[in-house]
């Protein structure tokens, strides 16, 4: 017996994290700097802190609160959402506090792109809240006033207008006191992408608030990443960054299908069938593309939360063959690379410092998620092993599948993915992976339709009410017209495990499935191993440490082979 994919639960773990990886001392501040590997085991402030993460877990706290209707954590996310109103100086942008572990203070283009999503959706829940929107406001405003726009081309043959708008940032840092400093830049290369990514939380500001200013620059970002930057190819392959690139990847999607630009959905669309084709199925995404040597690459969690955000944007756009991606990467790799123990960290009794934590990580920690991770193994020697960025994105992607599971609108009600959950129109139970079933209790009545998947081998059987009935399709979906309250519909078809070999990273595994669950995978990894999806069957594998030895509880699936 398999574990089965509960992504409530994988909220509750993330919600630990979200609320106890934070300082009191500091208003809830968060820690992004965590390393357990160490004797002791430590967090630890870094600038970033007041930048970039107070924005991404204030969005990925309210995404789980809203997942497990609860009010757990509103007073860390209240200190999340008083962070964000401070620091806002010249040019509408927002800057950081002055704390002991910071230096230079300035704005990175960058990080403005999570402190425009933030403030999006805190302005979503409180569209009264004038000094959200106001800051929201001058923040597009400021960023709109700073780009260069790049009018004329210069060449041998003569000069000619380009004749579209194009924006582009000089830097991607801006200082309170002396503006553009082009002798300090953030060291991160690849400026026009990096910079690029608030593209997604501009076009998002102009679909839910009409903000035309952040249409503006959105569209002139747009043209500038896809064409004068020359970061893409004519196919939508680069060499870089992949979380960068594919949330601008997002952003285009969105902008193309808002714009009816088919040329904006066509690029962003290339994109992300490019990074695809360099990740595995079932959702471990390389950090970086044709960086690094492949056998050496790892998955920041981010990128797989960008795959499944700009997965929805081009189902949104009319491509429905994504979601059998963002299903298969959702309850694979997302949830395999959260930290579900972490009983083997090394807690001593160290008194807190002004910038570092050492009490109860061990506690504290579960629920992170890792930032480098390789498809078999999360590698707690890496750097990142567990990256405050991805505690901040993770859940949001977990939000975004939760929201989809089922749709309803006009006496219309959607199941779309093999997912437990219940709302006010249904309740989608499931026998995955161990058995092959989906049952839904309606709520309203209304017309069903479930979403079929290709693990289902068109070998489905389904009954209304206990009674057999026979299978219809209306664009591509099972078609149940006219359920009532309290019908109860359930879909079955065999299940089987099935081995496939995968080569991923210029690396050969095989893969065990069964139906869209992975529930092993060789060779087994080292030191915390993935997709041990055996229950209670625990055992003892020893975990490298500095200087040490320990050992961790873990499920030891059963040997078998292809």
């Amino acid at each position: 017996m398999y574990k089965q994919f509960d992504i409530q639960e994988n909220a509750r773990l993330a919600l630990n994290y979200l609320t106890l990886m934070v300082d009191e001392k500091y208003d809830y501040l968060p820690y992004w700097l965590v390393n357990i590997t160490t004797s002791p085991a430590f967090a630890k402030h870094c600038r970033v802190d007041d930048a970039e993460l107070v924005a991404s877990w204030y969005e990925a706290i309210d995404s789980v609160q809203q997942m497990l209707n609860t009010s757990d954590g509103d007073e860390v996310k209240a200190g999340f959402q008083r962070h964000l109103l401070k620091s806002w100086e010249p040019k509408g942008l927002r800057y950081h506090e002055k704390y002991p572990w910071t230096h230079s203070i300035h704005s990175s283009f960058h990080e403005m792109s999570y402190i425009l999503s933030a403030m999006n959706r805190w302005q979503q829940h409180e569209p009264d809240n004038k000094q959200v929107s106001m800051l929201a406001k001058g923040l597009v405003k400021g960023m709109r006033e700073l780009v260069i726009q790049r009018k004329t081309r210069t060449f041998w043959s003569g000069d000619c207008e380009y004749g579209y708008k194009i924006y582009e940032f000089p830097n991607d840092v801006y200082f309170p006191d002396k503006g553009w400093d082009m002798n300090c830049c953030t060291g991160r290369g690849e400026q026009s992408i990096r910079n690029g990514i608030v593209l997604h939380p501009l076009v998002k500001r102009y679909e839910l608030f009409g903000d035309e200013v952040a249409l503006d620059l959105a569209e002139g970002l747009a043209e500038y990443g896809v064409g004068l930057s020359r970061y893409f190819s004519y196919d939508g392959e680069f060499h870089g960054h992949i979380h960068s690139a594919v949330w601008f990847a997002s952003g285009l999607v969105l902008l193309g299908r808002l714009t009816d630009n088919k040329r904006f959905v066509k690029k962003g669309k290339q994109i992300y069938d490019y990074v695809l084709s360099l990740s595995s199925s079932f959702g471990w995404v390389p950090e970086y593309a044709k960086w690094r040597e492949p056998s050496e690459e790892f998955c920041e969690t981010c990128c797989i939360k960008d795959m499944i955000e700009c997965g929805f944007e081009l189902i949104d756009a009319g491509y429905d063959e994504y979601w059998e991606v963002i299903n298969n990467y959702v309850r694979n790799q997302l949830v395999e690379q959260q930290i579900k123990n972490a009983s083997f960290a090394v807690i001593e009794d160290t008194p807190d410092t002004e910038d570092s934590t050492y009490k109860n990580l061990d506690k504290r920690v579960v629920g992170g998620f890792s930032g480098g991770s390789d498809p078999n193994s999360i590698s707690l020697q890496k750097f990142r092993a567990i990256a405050g960025c991805c505690v901040g994105t993770a859940p949001q992607a977990f939000g975004m599948v939760w929201e989809r599971v089922v749709t309803s609108t006009n006496n219309k009600i959607v199941v779309n993915m093999p997912v437990e959950k219940e709302d006010s129109c249904a309740c989608v139970e499931i026998g995955y992976p161990n058995f092959g079933w989906m049952r839904i209790t309606i709520k309203t009545n209304a017309d069903l339709y479930i979403r079929p998947y290709s693990f289902m081998k068109d070998r489905c059987s389904l009954k209304v009410n206990n009674r057999v009935i026979p299978l219809v399709y209306k664009n591509g979906l099972i078609y149940i017209p006219s359920v009532q309250k309290a019908d109860v519909v359930e879909l079955s078809h065999p299940i089987k495990e099935e081995w496939v070999e995968e080569t991923v990273r210029k690396t050969n595994y095989r893969v065990l499935w069964k139906g869209c669950d992975v529930v092993d995978i060789k060779p087994h990894g080292m030191p915390l191993r993935l997709y041990q999806r055996i229950m209670d069957v625990p055992y003892e594998v020893p975990v490298e440490k500095t200087g040490q030895t320990s050992a961790i509880n873990e499920a030891k699936p059963t040997e078998q082979t292809p």
